[in-house]
């Protein structure tokens, strides 16, 4: 199944973001979920990361809420919101 992270960052956390960015790519790069997309989202400035989006695949949806909580994001208390779903995917032109 495929599942849909969508993180949005407490107010003024770049530096905190940076902070926290090389754990955080490691952490991505050991996971034993498959990662088939994902990268900061950006503010309408189009410079400014103000979230994360990932979209995954995994067996259940316990694996990816695992999977999120054990993110050095979360540990740092980055995120101010989480929402995790399902995602049907029916178009994927890349």
């Amino acid at each position: 199944m495929i599942y849909a992270i969508h993180c949005l960052d407490h107010e003024g956390a770049v530096q905190k973001r940076l902070d926290h960015y090389e754990a955080h790519k490691a952490y991505l790069a050991k996971s034993p979920l498959k990662t088939l997309i994902s990268g900061p989202l950006l503010a309408d400035d189009d410079e400014t990361m103000i979230g994360s989006l990932f979209v995954v695949e995994a067996d259940s949806l316990e694996q990816v809420k695992a999977f999120n909580h054990d993110d050095p994001f979360r540990h740092a208390g980055l995120w101010a919101s989480v929402n995790i779903h399902p995602f049907n995917k029916r178009v994927d032109n890349r």
